[in-house]
């Protein structure tokens, strides 16, 4: 490392968020960023601690020691061949990544001040497209095609990946625009969407079809191959309407049919499809209006700033009301930061789990994810948050929602280790008259698939971190890469 002992002499320091009174009138992206200067100052701090735990913790695998001293030394394109040559997207992670690296950084085991990976890794990307560092690539062609379906972070990285390798790749998505959650589940001041359209731009200038509009449902048959069914979204309506399934082509392949006359033979298929079922609140009044999924409030916000309109009766909208969030995890914050932007009346987030210890947690120490209070810019904003509350019904009037019975329980150490949950019969009502359900999604069942059929991301994760699920499309493209290739040398 250029300087092994600047991490005694420099502090931490993050660029923060714009303030509150100005960015709650936008949808802008809330964090700032340091200037030049101090930007590799704070790469300096990364110290020469012999085992990089950083490394180790990376799903992907970033060399984040290797970089950081590149951008110290004011090697701002080595840095970013070092950081591309793992992570096909920083600016995505660099801007919504949790940090695993950091939770790992020695500098933050032993004084709570790891180096600052998430930000200089934001920084490093947006340098390179500022200075012209990225420019298209654009590879000798193999002859070899591949389908992939989904097109969130998962299906882009196969995509990506596949056509720096020569293959003809093209991505299908039901959305009008590629990016997944990326695009739909995550709110333009976390991740701006043209931060997206960039990158996207950039893939098709080197070579990657894009086909959207084109809903893709599968499911088993008989003989456990899977179909593929497609159905134009509204957006399309006009252009007529499509079956996309995947069939046999011979013993244990698959390619994709567009129905009579059109077809078109991929030489292997890559599904991405995500964890895209939430988990529902089954309890008395669920049919009662204004009650939500988080993605039908977010994703038809970042529909709307695209300049997408709904009808007033299609419309999530948190203006003037009085919101509860179920669920204490980050979509849950998401949608407060877009209900206050709405103009909400109050926001409240409620959690059934217990509230975790600020700062450290004892009961999860390293190298286990550290479960503690987590403040993020949304909550900054505006909000009230409970803890350990579970809801028993909705309440409502004239068919609309009013309120939650909500129960205060206990969690206490059972004899296998876990925590059980506890009612305590102290129960209350919080008014609401938008409810919007945050918690999680379901993982999904992957059938059994044809050998030229590979799955990545979300699909096979379960609902995961951005980070893990395009590592999972590096593996995919690699596993994809061997399989195409041995067919080749057989021939």
């Amino acid at each position: 490392m250029g300087d092994s002992k600047a991490f005694l002499t420099i502090h931490r320091q993050e660029a923060g968020y714009r303030p509150i009174h100005q960015r709650i009138t936008d949808y802008g992206e809330v964090e700032q960023t340091l200037n030049t200067r101090e930007r590799k100052l704070q790469a300096s701090r990364c110290m020469d601690c012999g085992v990089p735990f950083c490394h180790w913790s990376c799903p992907l695998g970033n060399k984040q020691p290797e970089w950081q001293d590149a951008l110290y030394k004011g090697k701002w394109k080595e840095a970013y061949r070092i950081l591309e040559s793992t992570c096909d997207f920083p600016e995505f992670t660099g801007r919504i990544c949790p940090a695993l690296c950091e939770k790992s950084c020695v500098l933050k085991l032993s004084c709570d001040e790891p180096v600052t990976i998430r930000e200089n890794e934001a920084a490093i990307v947006e340098a390179a497209f500022r200075e012209g560092y990225i420019v298209p690539v654009h590879p000798k062609r193999n002859g070899k095609k591949v389908a992939v379906i989904g097109a969130g972070p998962a299906g882009l990285v196969v995509a990506n990946q596949l056509n720096r390798k020569g293959y003809h790749v093209t991505v299908f998505d039901k959305a009008e625009a590629p990016g997944g959650l990326l695009r739909y589940g995550i709110p333009n001041f976390k991740l701006h969407k043209t931060i997206i359209d960039r990158r996207m731009r950039l893939l098709a200038e080197e070579g990657i079809r894009f086909e959207m509009n084109t809903e893709v449902n599968f499911s088993l048959t008989e003989s456990l191959t899977p179909t593929l069914s497609n159905q134009r979204s509204a957006q399309a309506k006009g252009e007529g309407e499509d079956s996309l399934r995947l069939i046999n082509t011979a013993a244990g392949f698959c390619s994709l049919s567009f129905g009579e006359g059109r077809g078109e033979a991929f030489d292997a298929i890559c599904l991405c499809t995500g964890a895209e079922t939430p988990r529902d609140l089954p309890i008395p009044g669920r049919n009662l209006k204004g009650i939500h999924f988080a993605l039908d409030m977010l994703a038809q916000q970042n529909r709307i700033i695209d300049g997408m309109t709904f009808s007033k009766d299609k419309r999530v909208n948190a203006k003037g009301k009085k919101v509860l969030v179920i669920g204490g995890g980050d979509t849950g914050s998401d949608c407060i930061g877009t209900s206050v932007r709405q103009g909400a009346a109050s926001v409240t987030q409620i959690e059934i789990m217990p509230q975790p210890p600020a700062g450290h947690n004892p009961a999860t120490p390293w190298p286990q994810w550290p479960v503690v209070l987590k403040t993020t810019s949304s909550h900054e904003e505006g909000c009230i948050r409970r803890w350990s509350l579970a809801s028993n019904q909705f309440i409502g009037k004239n068919g609309k929602v009013t309120g939650v019975e909500v129960e205060e329980v206990e969690w206490m150490p059972a004899a296998d280790g876990r925590m059980t949950m506890k009612p305590t019969g102290r129960k209350e009502v919080i008014e609401a008259d938008l409810v919007l359900l945050a918690m999680g999604f379901l993982r999904p069942e992957v059938p059994e698939l044809p050998e030229n059929v590979f799955t990545a991301g979300d699909l096979i994760l379960g609902p995961s971190l951005v980070v893990k699920a395009m590592a999972t499309g590096r593996e995919a493209a690699r596993r994809i890469d061997r399989y195409l290739s041995s067919k080749q040398e057989h021939k």
